[in-house]
């Protein structure tokens, strides 16, 4: 039987970022070091492959340090976590290694100088999500104040509207953030951004590459996971951009085949949190069913490398 023609455009860059590769290699190493099992504060990142596979190899995921037993390491994952939680390990003497992505622990060090130039903090950012809950956990309660919206901005109720600065979720959509700071901006004029922008460039390359394929296909999957912020901003670009099948899927046997018939473009992208196998397996699970024509689009080239902490350096030497 004849597979019916479709053109596979694959987004550039795609999958892991630098801070994502970085974890994953501090759990490992961590593993190699002290043998297992080593405990890990929440997924060290949002990816049911990635957390499946490093729990095979002994770590244990749980959510709080208290479920932890003192005698062994326990590893802080990308996200980052409340000054409380190294504070405590320390109290309880434990090994730990902080694996929070540089690009976040970067934003921890702007809220803490603002905090001490005495400003107010305004974080945009999602509720509940590790990284805001970690990033507001950094200065006392009520000195981070978050908004999710721009409706929000209108609810805002500062200790000194002339004395705010704001920060941001490294993984947010470019386009809806650069509509809240401007609402920002335009109540409060004296309030100080970032130095450098908070939207890591990871979560920013693969929006930009997502934005160049979703005008040309019929249907978009963006693999990732449901709990993946990152992943999910490049669901909402693409819809945006006007593919009006846009749908995030964790791997090939999530695919809705039935909704992609009659396609003859697909566009294919990763979170940042995504390994290239699960990418792989979804352009092969195409390949299987159409007379498939692959194409890349490159938007940006990535050489990111963050080194791992120095305690794993030293004694892997």
């Amino acid at each position: 039987m004849t597979k019916p023609p479709l053109t596979l455009y694959l987004a550039a860059p795609r999958g892991f970022c630098a801070g994502v590769d970085r974890a994953i290699k501090i759990v490992e190493i961590a593993l190699e070091k002290w043998g297992a099992p080593v405990y890990v504060r929440h997924e060290i990142v949002h990816n049911k492959y990635v957390v499946d596979g490093l729990r095979a190899k002994g770590a244990v995921f749980v959510e709080e340090l208290e479920d932890c037993p003192d005698d062994r390491p326990v590893i802080f994952s990308a996200h980052g976590v409340p000054k409380a939680v190294p504070a405590e390990a320390a109290r309880r003497q434990m090994i730990y290694v902080d694996a929070t992505c540089p690009l976040v622990s970067k934003v921890h060090i702007e809220a803490e100088r603002h905090h001490q130039s005495g400003l107010q903090m305004v974080m945009i950012g999602h509720a509940g999500h590790p990284e805001t809950v970690g990033t507001m956990g950094q200065l006392p309660p009520g000195e981070v104040l978050l908004v999710e919206t721009v409706a929000d901005v209108a609810d805002l109720a500062p200790r000194d509207p002339a004395r705010l600065a704001f920060i941001t979720q490294t993984t947010l959509s470019v386009d809806d953030t650069a509509g809240i700071v401007a609402a920002l901006k335009a109540r409060f004029p004296a309030i100080v951004g970032p130095h450098k922008e908070d939207i890591c460039y990871a979560t920013t390359n693969r929006q930009e590459a997502v934005k160049a394929i979703a005008p040309k296909v019929d249907a978009l999957l963006v693999i990732g996971a449901p709990n993946s912020s990152n992943s999910r901003r490049l669901v909402e670009v693409a819809r945006a951009k006007g593919c009006g099948y846009s749908q995030l899927v964790q791997r090939a046997t999530d695919i809705d085949w039935r909704a992609l018939e009659g396609i003859r473009s697909v566009g294919v992208t990763a979170g940042a949190s995504a390994p290239e196998v699960l990418i792989e397996e979804v352009i092969a699970a195409f390949g299987d069913r159409f007379d498939m024509t692959r194409e890349v689009v490159e938007t940006a080239t990535e050489n990111v490398e963050f080194k791992v902490p120095r305690v794993l350096r030293e004694e892997t030497a």
